[in-house]
């Protein structure tokens, strides 16, 4: 049956029609599917590749050693329908050390452009979804033509809970726990095959890592692809929606000793663009942010709305690893609105008033001085 009525957050023509109110404009959107080996995540792209959805989408699948019939290879689906078009990936694996053979996969798609509508880029189980976001990211000739959409982790109902407390050697990120501490969007799959109780413990973790993330559950991997398609995660379309999700996030406790938390805070006030810059690059890049027992503050994922002097729009600040970015919205300060700035940071090693303490000093410092 013809799923017709499933709404799509934005409007997107058959044929890669033009946007005219969407700041990517014509681009493609590219969304990354993470998870752990097992979880559900061939289950998922397969699912999308055979049922009948009415959406055109290129899915570059990218396992090591699973003997699926389209492995290492890149196909456009429309309707279910196969096109006989793979491009093989020399590489099986898709990160930083073979940034250029992703890179290429996608120029060579983009060749084919007017016959799919959105891009699925698959990781393998044991990628850090962050480097291989940050490739999008940064890429400016790829970023004419794309644009990173968001990050979807697929987490296993059953042994999830197993993968996000693993201890690691120490300075270690536990993989399952960095998948879920980068995701805009968490699929807890196989929900048939555990209790209740069990499965309020999964979510509980995964919420405790990322306080930011909209979770969906589902069974054999089945969603409805407008949850997962059309997040706009990286791009200043977020605005509203991300104002109201940021006034609901709370600081969340380590299942772990050294496990990753969410952290949030708000300053009330105007801030200079270069203190806030100032700020960003002392806590990404020069790690000089300590907790309070002197251990590294470890940001993976960054996200906030700020007050910027100068700009009528609140402004919207991103960050990966050490990547980050600031955009303004399409969300404009009202006259008596009390302006504030907002930030949710997802890491290790956070100390909330710490961090809050490190970015007054910085806003205000600076300030006194100018």
């Amino acid at each position: 049956m013809e799923d017709e009525d499933c709404p799509d957050l934005v409007p997107i023509g058959a044929g890669g029609a033009e946007e005219t109110q969407s700041s990517p404009g014509s681009k493609i959107p590219v969304t990354i599917i993470t998870g752990y080996l097992g979880a559900g995540k061939t289950t998922l792209l397969n699912y999308i590749l055979t049922e009948q959805h009415n959406k055109r989408i290129a899915v570059i699948l990218n396992e090591f050693g699973e003997g699926s019939a389209l492995e290492k290879s890149l196909a456009i689906s429309q309707g279910g329908e196969l096109y006989e078009e793979w491009l093989e990936l020399r590489n099986g694996c898709l990160c930083c050390s073979v940034k250029d053979n992703g890179v290429k996969a996608i120029e060579n798609l983009m060749q084919r452009r007017g016959k799919f509508d959105y891009i699925l880029l698959e990781t393998t189980g044991l990628a850090d979804p962050g480097a291989v976001a940050s490739m999008f990211w940064v890429d400016s000739e790829l970023g004419s033509d794309i644009y990173l959409d968001g990050i979807v982790s697929v987490v296993d109902a059953k042994h999830g809970l197993q993968h996000l407390t693993e201890e690691k050697p120490e300075g270690l990120v536990n993989e399952a726990s960095r998948q879920v501490a980068l995701a805009d969007l968490i699929i807890i799959n196989k929900t048939d095959l555990v209790s209740g109780e069990e499965l309020n413990k999964v979510r509980t973790s995964v919420r405790s890592i990322n306080g930011l993330v909209k979770i969906l559950e589902t069974q054999r991997s089945r969603v409805d692809l407008s949850n997962v398609l059309d997040l706009h995660a990286f791009d200043s379309l977020s605005g509203i929606s991300l104002q109201k999700k940021l006034e609901h996030v709370k600081t969340t406790h380590a299942h772990l000793d050294k496990g990753i938390i969410t952290v949030t805070f708000e300053v009330p006030g105007n801030i200079k663009e270069e203190n806030l810059n100032l700020f960003i690059q002392n806590l990404l890049w020069e790690k000089n942010v300590k907790d309070k027992t002197g251990h590294t503050t470890d940001v993976i994922r960054l996200k906030g709305l700020v007050s910027i002097q100068g700009k009528s729009h609140q402004v919207i600040v991103q960050g990966v690893h050490e990547l980050y970015d600031l955009e303004e919205t399409a969300v404009a300060w009202k006259e008596d609105e009390k302006r504030t700035n907002r930030l949710v940071l997802i890491g290790r090693n956070l100390d909330k008033e710490t961090i809050k303490e490190a970015f007054i000093a910085t806003v205000r410092e600076e300030q006194g001085n100018s």
